[in-house]
């Protein structure tokens, strides 16, 4: 992981991106799509985009996958 990439920007202050509670920047497109995601209606919603990938995130580590906001299209 590039040590620079947590570095805050230089105008703002402020750092870009998703971040591991311990701080660690990662990235959301390393983590697959799990198959719930794929089947639901906020998978093409540009405004819960955030919301969704910051709960595959947070689930990386588990065997099943559960979103409470999941809705079948």
């Amino acid at each position: 992981m590039d040590p620079e990439a947590n570095e805050p920007d230089e105008e703002t202050g402020k750092s870009d991106g998703y971040f591991l509670d311990d701080g660690a920047k990662v990235e959301p497109s390393h983590f697959p799509k799990p198959g719930l995601c794929i089947i639901c209606k906020h998978d093409s919603d540009f405004k819960q985009e955030v919301i969704c990938k910051m709960t595959r995130i947070d689930q990386r580590d588990n065997k099943e996958f559960q979103c409470e906001a999941f809705e079948k299209k």
